[in-house]
């Protein structure tokens, strides 16, 4: 019998019944043809992990001219500047041998401009000892969110008391967003427990929570969460995702364990699910949450039980539309996509328009963290989404404004070279500013023994970057490997959460990664490539989310960017984009449609500057 780790490593494969999920799958899936790929996924699962085939086929993926001629892979060096930037924060995953569930999956980070000085700031949550099992087992103790201040030049310093968040709870994710209109950044944090929302007063912070009546229950887990304008009136409204109905006792109360009777942690399939909330911003300081009458609460159509297990979260208007839709990542359940229905609701058409389950197998997989990004070209939108060890990332696309979404991970070369970690935080970024969007993946185990059951498993694992090679070249993403980006970037750690940020503004784009149980990464780019950039910056934070940019050049070409702070995994990166021009020459034109459908035209723009759009 599989061991309960054992069985954890392929979850994805064996959701739960999911009632109207099953109803869909099985429509979706009535072609000969389709059924026969499923019948060999199926094979393939069930043998296990060592005896799965290393080639999926692919459904429905556009075919492309190839260039077959050898690449010349660029170089982009990584240097962690963590301790020298003054750095000293070690996150407490709260493990203490009790093996409870929420212990694998905590840490956030967040880039944002707290202090409004141009820079960005950097935020880390903290989960810290659960009750009566004392203070960390190494290290000073942290708050539940520990705030650092840019003061340039990669020196950052603690002012976390200073400006009051020195409040202490078991924190998860985090969300940064203007949503009182005052021009400032407000915090919104996750937890296990009642969340929190704290106002930016200027030079400190305020706990609003009550107030706005955003904490939700003391039963939530809540995870990644994010500041949107759904209705359109000019304020910011929250999405929080919700991740399982549990409770410490009902955890501990069941035996889950590893090979020679080790406690192990539990699975996801050992927890109901539970409901995302949407709260509206009624702009006088409070939310009302409309979940319900906005369509957000998705049920088991069998038993009415929550279907979500939700994960990872991001905005974008996929059908053009000029209203934001709402993609969430779920484990071992369907991912929901939330179409906005343009009149205060949404309907979840996820498994109609192709990006709830593994295209392959017809299955749900152990989906984490998320990023969308126009990743080829403006009238290509990618979806990509980390998912759980033995599965590959996902790259759903999506062309036009048909929101139909074909899975590319195998065509575009992802596909086997992701199968192996467990991957967290995902991310797109033009890291070497060559005008094309690469992908960043922040990976870890969930349990420091898992090499025990599985070989080809480690706790820690290597962070990954993968260059787009362009959609012409033989795999469009290429592995960089240590030789391109040095072993500060490649060496393994407990990833989860991870932020994009030009965090020293000399035009190219930095990384942060959050860690379970230990320090961050600080990671300044290095890169001497000679791309030209662009800068876009934004003053009305709310506004921004969802915004599309296409930087116009003279030789009639274009680079096509979308706004997306909420992404990774229960993390929030800088709002302004930075944007890789390649070899081009300025002067520029830039568009920006904004998420209301409305275009800002900006001409004759220099290349290697700031523009902002207020």
């Amino acid at each position: 019998m599989a061991s309960e780790e054992e069985t954890r490593l392929h979850e994805a494969a064996v959701p739960p019944d999911d009632g109207d999920d099953t109803v869909v799958a099985r429509a979706f899936w009535l072609s000969l043809v389709v059924l026969a790929v499923v019948g060999l996924g199926v094979w393939a699962w069930t043998r296990g992990p060592s005896e799965r085939i290393d080639e999926e086929p692919e459904i429905g993926v556009q075919q492309r001219d190839r260039d077959d001629s050898p690449l010349e892979l660029p170089l982009v060096p990584f240097t962690d500047v963590t301790e020298e930037s003054g750095i000293d924060f070690v996150q407490d995953n709260g493990a203490r041998g009790r093996k409870l569930l929420p212990e694998t999956m905590a840490g956030g980070v967040g880039c944002i401009d707290f202090d409004s000085d141009g820079d960005a700031d950097l935020v880390f949550t903290n989960f810290g000892a659960w009750p009566g099992d004392g203070p960390r087992l190494d290290g000073p103790e942290f708050p539940a969110v520990v705030l650092y201040r840019n003061r340039g030049d990669w020196r950052f310093e603690d002012v976390t008391e200073a400006v009051g968040l020195d409040a202490t709870f078991h924190a998860t994710g985090l969300a940064a967003g203007d949503y009182d209109g005052d021009g400032r950044v407000d915090l919104f944090v996750s937890a296990v427990g009642r969340n929190r929302l704290f106002r930016n007063l200027g030079d400190r912070f305020e706990d609003v929570t009550d107030t706005a009546g955003v904490g939700g229950d003391e039963s939530d887990w809540s995870t990644s969460a994010g500041w949107f304008d759904y209705d359109r009136d000019g304020d910011a409204d929250l999405f929080v995702c919700n991740y399982l109905d549990w409770t410490r006792e009902d955890d501990l109360a069941q035996n889950f364990t590893l090979a020679g009777g080790r406690r192990a942690y539990g699975r996801p399939q050992n927890f109901e699910g539970s409901f995302c909330r949407l709260y509206r911003n009624d702009g006088d300081g409070r939310f009302t949450e409309v979940s319900e009458t906005a369509g957000i609460r998705v049920r088991n159509a069998d038993t009415g039980v929550p279907t979500g297990k939700s994960l990872g979260l991001v905005f974008a208007d996929l059908d053009r539309d000029g209203w934001l839709d709402v993609v969430v990542a779920n484990d071992t359940v369907r991912n929901f996509l939330f179409h906005n229905q343009r009149d205060g609701t949404f309907a979840e058409v996820s498994a109609l328009h192709g990006i709830a389950y593994d295209r392959t197998t017809g299955q749900a997989r152990g989906a984490m963290g998320i990023d969308v990004a126009p990743f080829r070209d403006g009238d290509s939108l990618g979806v990509a989404i980390g998912n759980f060890s033995n599965e590959m990332t996902a790259l759903f696309v999506t062309r036009n404004d048909e929101m139909q979404f074909e899975d590319e991970a195998n065509s575009t070369g992802l596909g086997v070279e992701t199968r192996l970690e467990l991957t967290f935080g995902v991310l797109f970024a033009d890291f070497d500013l060559d005008g094309r969007l690469d992908l960043f993946s922040a990976n870890g185990h969930l349990d420091e023994d898992i090499a025990l059951v599985q070989s080809t498993q480690s706790y820690a694992q290597p962070p990954r970057l993968f260059w787009n090679a362009g959609p012409t070249s033989v795999a469009e993403f290429v592995p960089l490997g240590e030789a391109e980006l040095t072993p500060d970037f490649t060496s393994p750690l407990v990833g989860r959460g991870a932020a994009r940020a030009d965090l020293d503004l000399d035009g190219d784009v930095d990384l942060v990664i959050a860690t379970c149980g230990g320090p961050p990464r600080v990671l300044r780019n290095d890169q001497r490539l000679d791309g030209r950039w662009l800068r876009v910056e934004f003053g009305d934070a709310t506004a921004a989310v969802g915004a599309r940019i296409e930087v116009r050049f003279e030789d009639g070409t274009a680079i096509h960017r979308a706004v997306s702070p909420t992404c990774s995994y229960q993390s929030q990166s800088e709002t302004a984009v930075t944007m890789g021009c390649g070899r081009q020459a300025g002067p520029v034109d830039v568009v920006v449609t904004h998420a209301n459908g409305d275009v800002t035209v900006r001409e004759k723009v220099g290349l290697a500057t700031v523009i902002r759009f207020d």
